[in-house]
């Protein structure tokens, strides 16, 4: 019987292709384990951590506000008569006293010099009865008169002295009469335009002009109830002079070249209750306006520097995220890891962020490199130093967000580079 070398030679070359795909297979797998074992675990990353506890904050509130002259004056006419004179230039500064109008005088000298004439008979009678009165007293004396007639000398003196006041009453009431045809300026400030023109007829009570005092000026404005409170504390802790420090500014000169337009003043009023409709306390300050730039009825901002809140939660506003749910921020846990937590937001604080909720006392807060910062990191803790840091590109934002939005392109290549690398292993084996 002939030998199958055919069989013997597929057999061969069988085990042959065998031996070449174990090897094959043996040999990724060894390639698959060197690479592994060559990855690198990320190193930790290294960021400026605080510990939160409580403490008193600093806040600047502003408020809108209208300007107000509480001390302006409406010069009135108080006796009737034609205008003669005015004696201003309207929309110049006047002094307390100084010369305004003059209305028609003719008719009340005329008066006062009647009234004086009348002052005077009564005067002349006084005198007649006086001596009247004291010769029936000596005459009484000596009995030569009765009695009767000696009480009615006495009355007649009366009587005429009685008629004298009168006289002298209705004098003075024509000279003070007199005195109002000349309207003179009963404070300092900025007169406006006349509201009657010479030649008129001044019926009292008739507006003539009005006396805006521009130095200095109050402004009324409302605060939260909040804020009132915060203010009162801080009077009664003994820093009113902290607490009432106040600043005006005109709408549209809040930049660094309009420091000129900012007036420092006083919080002069605080409000001693709360206007249940809309949780508000009034307030007023005032403000010396040398330079008489801001005008009563102007729309203003006031700005309160030194509102204090007490025993609050505050981080810096850098380490504040916006996660799926809400505001975030990055805490280290006991295993010196980064996870997140999420807080209620309150008020602003220049840099600093007050935390409502989401915070314990002793909580290690991630403060610098938050955009290079995931959950589970592991966290190089650094001392902070107390000094906010300078935003990144991404503050405010969620990291995931941000690499979608300016990476996203990035991450979709480097996934087309590993389909493209792993099919062309695949096309070499």
């Amino acid at each position: 019987m002939r030998p199958n070398f055919m069989n013997g030679t597929l057999g061969f070359g069988g085990a042959m292709l065998l031996s070449l795909a174990l090897a094959a297979c043996g040999g990724d797998d060894q390639q698959n384990a060197q690479q592994g074992g060559g990855q690198q675990q990320k190193p930790p990353t290294k960021a400026e951590v605080m510990k939160v506890e409580a403490h008193d904050v600093s806040l600047s509130k502003e408020y809108p506000a209208q300007i107000r002259s509480n001390r302006e004056v409406t010069v009135m006419g108080r006796v009737e008569g034609i205008l003669e004179a005015r004696h201003y230039r309207e929309g110049s500064m006047v002094e307390k006293g100084d010369k305004l109008f003059t209305i028609e005088q003719a008719p009340y000298e005329a008066t006062v010099a009647q009234n004086r004439a009348d002052v005077q008979s009564a005067q002349a009678e006084v005198y007649r009865a006086q001596r009247d009165a004291e010769r029936y007293q000596r005459l009484y004396n000596q009995n030569s008169v009765s009695q009767q007639q000696r009480d009615q000398a006495q009355a007649d003196l009366r009587t005429a002295q009685a008629a004298q006041a009168q006289a002298q009453a209705a004098l003075d009431s024509a000279q003070i009469d007199l005195s109002y045809t000349q309207v003179n300026a009963p404070v300092s400030g900025m007169i406006s335009l006349s509201e009657v023109n010479v030649g008129n007829l001044v019926q009292p009570p008739q507006e003539l002009a009005t006396i805006t005092p521009l130095n200095p000026i109050e402004v009324r404005f409302s605060l939260p109830a909040d804020d009132a409170f915060s203010l009162r504390h801080q009077r009664q802790q003994g820093n009113a002079e902290q607490a009432d420090v106040a600043v005006l500014t005109a709408p549209g000169t809040e930049s660094a070249s309009h420091e000129a337009l900012q007036l420092r003043g006083k919080l002069d009023f605080l409000g001693s209750r709360v206007d249940e409709s809309t949780s508000t306390v009034q307030a007023e300050a005032v403000f010396q306006n040398d330079d008489q730039l801001f005008l009563p009825g102007q729309f203003v901002r006031v700005k309160l520097p030194n509102v204090m809140r007490y025993d609050v939660y505050a981080v810096p506003a850098i380490a504040v995220t916006e996660g799926l749910k809400g505001p975030q921020v990055f805490v280290v846990n006991g295993e010196g890891k980064a996870e997140s937590r999420f807080v209620s937001l309150g008020e602003i604080a220049g840099d600093w962020q007050i935390i409502t909720e989401g915070l314990n006392p002793g909580d290690r807060v991630v403060v610098s490199g938050i955009g290079s910062v995931s959950a589970g990191d592991e966290i190089d803790a650094q001392a902070f130093n107390g000094q906010v840091p300078q935003p990144q590109n991404n503050a405010g934002e969620n990291p995931s967000q941000e690499a979608d939005a300016q990476g996203g392109e990035g991450v979709e290549g480097a996934h087309l580079d590993a389909q493209e690398a792993k099919d062309g292993q695949n096309g070499a084996n």
